[in-house]
């Protein structure tokens, strides 16, 4: 799982990405001439004022953004009424329950699923 920052001309754009998904949007940005720089965030982890940064771009709740298939999540017994603040600190440790990929454009971000969305998104900017 990676944190793409992609940057050309007119924006800075972030890029969480696993596997096919990630590839299928990064030929998407070779195809469109759109920079991009990979930075793995199990090593530059990210940081609870980012993550907080991107539910607000994205208008989404912690909650929102968790892979709830994931047995860390069953184990956790994480539910829509654990308080947010704990979801966000449950997240910054355990990285896989982060849910991807999500995609920052300057102002705006999304939670790519489908990778349309991220698409869209750029494609509203440009």
């Amino acid at each position: 799982m990676n944190v793409v920052a992609i940057s050309s001309d007119f924006q800075k754009l972030n890029f969480v990405a696993q596997c096919n998904r990630g590839a299928y949007f990064l030929e998407f940005l070779v195809n469109n001439g759109i920079g991009y720089e990979k930075i793995n965030y199990y090593i530059d982890v990210l940081s609870e004022e980012k993550l907080r940064e991107l539910l607000g771009k994205a208008n989404l709740k912690p909650f929102d953004i968790l892979r709830k298939k994931e047995p860390l999540f069953k184990e956790l017994n994480i539910t829509e009424d654990t308080p947010p603040d704990e979801i966000i600190k449950l997240i910054i440790e355990n990285p896989n329950l982060l849910q991807r990929p999500i995609v920052e454009v300057g102002g705006k971000a999304v939670l790519a699923r489908p990778i349309e969305k991220a698409i869209g998104l750029i494609n509203s900017i440009q």
